[in-house]
């Protein structure tokens, strides 16, 4: 999964990115409203997280054009605690959720967790594929009941399936998804960890569907 983070406060927006990037996360960060605007426009993100006191260009514009521009990416906006009039008025603009000043950086990747989670429509924070189990609390996958030992990048794509699970993925939609934007990307490199991945899950989960991609298969009540 893919996130943005724009604030301007370039100590905070370290820690965020740093934070966010140890819970899994591939994680783009923008310091101004003008770069914000741009990469939610032109990148695919999963989530961004938008402070309003921005520089440049305030959050609420930021926000209010990517809406206007059919940009549907679940956004969480940061405000100042006794501001409450501020997020009022980023709900209204398209937020889907807000998070005061100061804050526990835990209850940021909860809140985080559950606008991705609802994107997809998944309830609960753990995702059940066939006999894959994803807690997107802890960041850990069992298959049958069996912990599986993955590499940080194996589990950015395997969750980024389970969350799309019975769909098809391209190599350049997982790539999108699971690199920031400073990684030098390869879609080759997507194929190598398939393969890891199909080792340690049974080479029937993931499938390929040629020319188009990869899809996690979701097994019929039947099959479970």
């Amino acid at each position: 999964m893919r996130l943005l983070v724009v604030e301007d406060d370039p100590i905070l927006r370290r820690q965020l990115v740093d934070r966010l990037g140890h819970g899994g996360y591939a994680v783009d960060a923008a310091g101004d409203g003008e770069e914000a605007a741009f990469l939610g426009a032109t990148e695919p993100y999963d989530a961004i997280v938008l402070d309003l006191g921005l520089p440049k260009r305030d959050g609420l514009s930021v926000l209010r054009g990517w809406r206007g521009a059919g940009i549907t990416v679940p956004v969480l906006i940061l405000t100042a605690r006794d501001h409450w009039h501020d997020k009022v008025l980023g709900i209204d603009a398209g937020a889907d959720d807000y998070l005061g000043k100061p804050f526990h950086v835990e209850e940021l990747l909860a809140r985080i967790r559950a606008l991705i989670r609802r994107a997809q429509g998944h309830a609960s924070s753990e995702i059940r594929v066939g006999p894959l189990l994803l807690d997107t609390r802890s960041g850990t996958v069992v298959i049958d009941d069996r912990p599986l030992d993955l590499t940080a990048y194996e589990f950015r794509i395997l969750s980024y399936l389970m969350h799309h699970a019975g769909e098809v993925m391209s190599r350049t939609e997982l790539t999108e998804h699971v690199y920031a934007q400073d990684f030098d990307r390869d879609s080759n490199t997507v194929e190598v960890f398939v393969g890891r991945l199909r080792k340690k899950l049974g080479a029937n989960l993931i499938t390929t569907v040629r020319g188009l991609g990869y899809r996690l298969e979701c097994p019929s009540d039947e099959e479970r």
